[in-house]
Formats: structure tokens, C-alpha cells, sequence
């Protein structure tokens, strides 16, 4: 039977809370915590031991970040894909987005073990645009399309299975993954949700898949974004544990700290009802809880 956790550990990491927290990346070198709000155009670092929090500004909005190979952060933007120097600040410029940015933008991505990175779409319109790219040597190929709003993005543990969220669609894809050539096989369904009904109260919906992160058992554990819980799957995709939020919006998990056992939870505030920001005051706050199974290192894309 699936398990209950309770919130009582959660604590709220940082003071600041974001319009829309989202993407939250433990550098394992630095033992910081990386953080975007796309609302705020604005990448974060937080520094766990001390509480320091460092704020960089943006031109446009992020979708994602990823740790560079030899220092630095990939930060994905409607337009493009930059190199921010978290010592001086400076943005350079790496590649222009694949798409139109007048309709779409760059959402949720991660880094493969072989460091390539892997980012995918999410259309203005909600519409059926989006696509998941692979960008390698300077070049993105479309690897998988049909959807409206990319997320999920994840890896077993041993690289050969990729999942891939369509969070409109309240569902999670599983793809068959080839390491070495960097290709997606055969897909099958591995998570599915009931949607929202019309006039359905929100305290009786479950919420749709957004974020994720995978843990050293091979466990993948989702943001329900208005669903106010964290679910952890397991590799059949059966909910083994549902553990209930103190707010609304999740958006992604990530696992941190020098154990990789600090469970770090990002979460939304932008757009959300006076009464439910007033009921909720750490929503759009990073939230943390310490788990018993430890996640896995983020890898560093090759540029």
C-alpha cells in the first residue's frame, strides 16, 4: 500500500520566496544549491551552511539550468541557450533557441551521463508544439514532440531508461534510452492522472506532473503543481509514497546536500488567490526535508 509522509519535517530553506521557483541544482563541487524564478527572470544560489543567497538577473525568462564542465551554469532562456559566469556575472552567449520565441520558450532540462544536454519546450498557446531537444556539439536535434508543456525530465540510475512528463496531459512517458548514441527507442505510458473536471474544487484534485528527480533505487519522485503533494514512484510506476505540501504549487524536486539525502522542493506563487497566498505563506518558498534514500549527482553538460 502506498505511503502517507508527513509535513511536520519539512522546513523552509530560505526566506526568499520566488513568482515561480523552479529548477533547483546541487552542485556537489561548490555544496550550493542553484534555483531559477522564471516569473523574475533571476537565477539563485543558496549557500545551505551560512544561508547566503545570491541572486543573478536575466534578459529573458529561464526555463532551466545545468552545471558546465570546468565551472559555470548553462542557463536556458526564450532565447537561447547562455553561459553565465556565477563569478562576474556575465552571460555569454552559446546558441540561438530552435524554435519561435514569440511562441514558445525553453522549460524544464537536464544533462546526460555523457554530457549532453537534453531541453523541452513549452508552448505560449498550450498547444501540441512543444519538443524535447538534444543539444550536442552546438547543434539541437528534436528527439520527441506532441506536447504542450515539457517537464519531468529524469534518468534511471543506470541511463537507460529516460522519462519525459506532458504536464497538460497529466501524463509521464518512458523511453527506452541508448547511452551511447544518445537516442530515444521504444515509448510506453509509465504515469497517468486524472485532469482537473470543470468546477471540480481544487482541494479534490490531485494536480498534474510537473518537475521531477530520480533517487539512487531507481525511484521517481514528481511535483504535482496544484496538487499540493510530492509523489515517489517507483521504476513500475505505482506510487509508493505521497507526501503532502504545505502549499499548493510544487514545481521540481532535487536532492542535495553533501549525503544527497536533503530533499530540496521548489514552489510557485505567481498567479495564485490572495486567500490561498494568505493560507499558504511559504508558497513560491524553496522548501527541504530530509529523506532516507539519497538521489543522484547532476551531471555536467560538455560545451
Amino acid at each position: 500500500m502506498p505511503s502517507t509522509s508527513p509535513t511536520s519535517a519539512l522546513q523552509l530553506a530560505s526566506p526568499a520566496l520566488c513568482g515561480l521557483g523552479e529548477s533547483p541544482l546541487w552542485s556537489v563541487q561548490e555544496q550550493c544549491l542553484y534555483s531559477i524564478d522564471i516569473a523574475e527572470r533571476q537565477v539563485l544560489r543558496l549557500r545551505p551552511e551560512s544561508g547566503e543567497l545570491q541572486r543573478w538577473s536575466l534578459r529573458e525568462e529561464p526555463g532551466c539550468i545545468a552545471l558546465i564542465e570546468g565551472g559555470g551554469l548553462l542557463v536556458a532562456q526564450r532565447d537561447g541557450l547562455w553561459r553565465l559566469d556565477v563569478r562576474s556575472g556575465e552571460l555569454q552567449h552559446v546558441a540561438a533557441a530552435p524554435y519561435d520565441p514569440a511562441r514558445q520558450r525553453f522549460n524544464d532540462g537536464r544533462v546526460d551521463a555523457a554530457g549532453r544536454f537534453w531541453v523541452g519546450t513549452l508552448d505560449d498557446a498550450r498547444e501540441a508544439n512543444a519538443h524535447l531537444y538534444r543539444f550536442e556539439a552546438g547543434v539541437f536535434e528534436p528527439m520527441a514532440g506532441g506536447i504542450a508543456n515539457s517537464n519531468g525530465l529524469a534518468w534511471s540510475p543506470d541511463q537507460r531508461v529516460l522519462y519525459w512528463a506532458d504536464t497538460k496531459g497529466h501524463q509521464i512517458w518512458a523511453y527506452d534510452f541508448d547511452l551511447a548514441q544518445g537516442r530515444l527507442g521504444q515509448r510506453r505510458l509509465f504515469a497517468a492522472f486524472e485532469p482537473r473536471a470543470a468546477g471540480q474544487a481544487l482541494v479534490a484534485y490531485h494536480g498534474r506532473p510537473d518537475g521531477a528527480a530520480v533517487d539512487e533505487q531507481g525511484c521517481y519522485w514528481v511535483a504535482m503543481y496544484e496538487g499540493q503533494r510530492l509523489l515517489r514512484l517507483s521504476p513500475a510506476g505505482q506510487v509508493l509514497s505521497t507526501l503532502h505540501l504545505p502549499v499548493r504549487c510544487p514545481t521540481m524536486p532535487c536532492f542535495g546536500g553533501a549525503d544527497l539525502r536533503t530533499l530540496y522542493i521548489t514552489t510557485a506563487r505567481q498567479g495564485r488567490p490572495p486567500a490561498e497566498l494568505e493560507a499558504q505563506p511559504w508558497a513560491g518558498g524553496l522548501l527541504q526535508l530530509r529523506v532516507d534514500v539519497p538521489g543522484l549527482a547532476a551531471h555536467q553538460v560538455r560545451l
